[in-house]
């Protein structure tokens, strides 16, 4: 039986999060309650599974609106009315606290100015939470090594629970960061409180980037989150892409089918070692790729500039270490706030049908090449990652074409063939007025400039 404290190695998110923890840890363990105690807060609560809220009835996953949130956000002595509205202009929706708030006080405060701001989050708390989903497992022998027993984590989340409750801006957890799958087991015994304490909360985990589909397949068996969520960064130095990103969106983007839950992954918006830093284009990008794969929620990584102490040769994020808004800030503001939102919510209560790669030579590791259906019969010109999406009724027979520019430093001119015996009309998505302009039937020309993409809509006979 693998160790639950084995990982699969660790990564920047991972190194971001794990400073100062040990600390928090040593305080936490020390006040873990009496038997008593987490008896009665079991008995209050009731000890009976609870079912697993649809995604529609949770924080950010439910809704129309497209969640878009940001990691490593202003730090304690930044976090500022100002600052927390500087972040709602640029179009986000959510924040993952962290950048040294670990102290309940902060994180109160910081859901204080989110409130206000319009925005939500989610909460990594080092004290309560992650001392029943990181720090400890959750075991029902007392005798294991670095365990809690489940009453102490019911008594742990309800503290949490209870701190941070009252604030309308909050939406959940952040549970874990890159667990390895020995954690997996613990973990579904810490969603499962999640879900029998505050059901209306978001228990939030994010992944390691990896090739190997059981690792993403065993988390939604086991664990039966309400999202799989990862970070994968594939600009790397030198001007070159991982070979294995697609892969990797193809690997999520079937585990998310298979548990019918939403997928969410992170956008590169930094340098970092043996990555470079993203173009405007670049950003776009890697949005209208994750689209095409069907993604639910973008996060971006990082908001704030962590700082070179930490050394990992970080370059300017959004937001630099000194406050400064970079072009980065104005590019990820324009992406938000006139596409991103935009073509989310068209594309939020879809669900993937097929992505993939039109006109690419050799195809990128674990890509499908696009071949005739009933609805596009040929695609020509440059090359294009294009993902099909259906309504959730089955019944229905209208698709949507979500048509990204495979380049992020070259335009994209293409004729997408469609077969008018089987498309009764079809529309270009206007993002400014959330309108299709009708199009006719038998081919439509598209022109994206790098990182680009529209979408259209079929409508079938």
């Amino acid at each position: 039986m693998q160790s639950p404290h084995r990982t699969l190695g660790p990564s920047r998110r991972t190194l971001l999060i794990g400073a100062g923890a040990t600390a928090l840890t040593t305080a936490a363990a020390s006040t873990l309650p009496a038997g008593a105690a987490t008896a009665q807060a079991s008995a209050a609560t009731g000890v009976a599974p609870a079912a697993v809220p649809s995604p529609d009835e949770l924080p950010l996953t439910g809704g129309s609106e497209f969640p878009i949130g940001l990691f490593w956000p202003p730090h304690p002595y930044a976090s500022t009315a100002q600052r927390f509205a500087e972040i709602k202009s640029a179009g986000f929706d959510f924040v993952i606290s962290g950048n040294y708030a670990g102290d309940g006080n902060i994180f109160q405060y910081q859901l204080g100015l989110a409130r206000d701001a319009g925005l939500q989050m989610l909460i990594s708390d080092d004290i309560q939470i992650r001392n029943m989903s990181r720090w400890f497992s959750i075991s029902d022998t007392p005798t294991d090594f670095l365990s809690v027993t489940p009453d102490e984590a019911r008594a742990l989340y309800i503290r949490a629970r209870d701190a941070y409750g009252p604030f309308s801006s909050l939406a959940g957890f952040n549970f874990y960061d890159e667990p390895g799958p020995g954690w997996f087991g613990s973990l579904a015994k810490a969603v499962a409180i999640s879900r029998e304490l505050a059901p209306q909360l978001l228990p939030y985990i994010n992944l390691f980037p990896s090739d190997d589909p059981s690792y993403y397949r065993s988390f939604v068996d086991v664990v039966k989150p309400s999202l799989i969520s990862f970070d994968r960064y594939t600009l790397l130095s030198e001007g070159r892409e991982d070979t294995n990103y697609f892969h990797n969106w193809a690997i999520v983007r079937d585990a998310a089918l298979h548990g019918d839950i939403p997928a969410w992954t992170f956008i590169q918006t930094l340098a970092y070692n043996n990555h470079r830093e993203p173009t405007a284009a670049e950003l776009l990008w890697q949005v209208n790729i994750s689209l095409a794969y069907g993604a639910k929620g973008i996060q971006y990584f990082t908001y704030w500039t962590p700082e070179a102490a930490r050394g990992e040769g970080f370059g300017p994020a959004l937001i630099t270490v000194d406050g400064k808004r970079t072009p980065r800030y104005d590019a990820a503001k324009t992406i938000n706030t006139t596409w991103l939102h935009q073509v989310g919510r068209e594309l939020k209560p879809l669900v993937s049908e097929s992505v993939v790669h039109a006109n690419e030579n050799p195809l990128p590791n674990g890509t499908v090449g696009f071949t005739p259906t009933n609805l596009v019969q040929a695609i020509s010109g440059n090359s294009l990652v294009v993902g099909t999406f259906r309504a959730r009724d089955a019944a229905s027979g209208d698709r949507w074409l979500l048509v990204a520019n495979r380049s992020h430093s070259t335009r994209a001119r293409a004729t997408i063939t469609l077969n008018n015996q089987a498309v009764a009309s079809a529309g270009i998505f206007q993002p400014a007025k959330q309108t299709y302009t009708p199009h006719r039937t038998d081919s439509v020309a598209v022109d994206l400039s790098p990182g680009a993409a529209t979408l259209i809509k079929l409508t079938t006979n």
